[in-house]
């Protein structure tokens, strides 16, 4: 592999397990965190299978270091419970793997894990 391009890449998925389906047009904020701050990367809406279009950040972009993903609950759901806004913090140690943050949500609980 050249040293110009890497082929890691950042994928999310949301599911509303409360309904039994995707957690279609629910918005999301991606952050990169460092000692002077976080830098916002970039703003998505999940489509109707949960996802987004494209991965949050691929190639050159997925840099090693600590983000921050952001979910925002009460946006996308006219009741939207106990939580308002769900963050995961994670680390990104290596730019050639695939991460991949699934984010399963329901009123009053949710979970998360790297995915595949």
């Amino acid at each position: 592999m050249s040293s110009e391009t890497t082929a890691g890449r950042l994928t999310v998925h949301a599911l509303d397990t409360a309904q039994g389906r995707p957690a279609s047009g629910l918005p999301l904020r991606l952050y990169r965190l460092q000692s002077e701050g976080r830098t916002h990367l970039g703003t998505w809406v999940t489509n109707s299978d949960g996802r987004c279009d494209a991965p949050l950040l691929q190639g050159n972009a997925l840099t090693p270091g600590i983000y921050e993903v952001e979910f925002d609950i009460a946006a996308w759901c006219s009741d939207p419970g106990f939580y308002d806004l769900i963050p995961i913090r994670f680390r990104i140690t290596d730019p050639d793997a695939h991460y991949h943050i699934p984010l399963l949500v329901s009123p009053y609980g949710y979970t998360t894990y790297r995915g595949s």
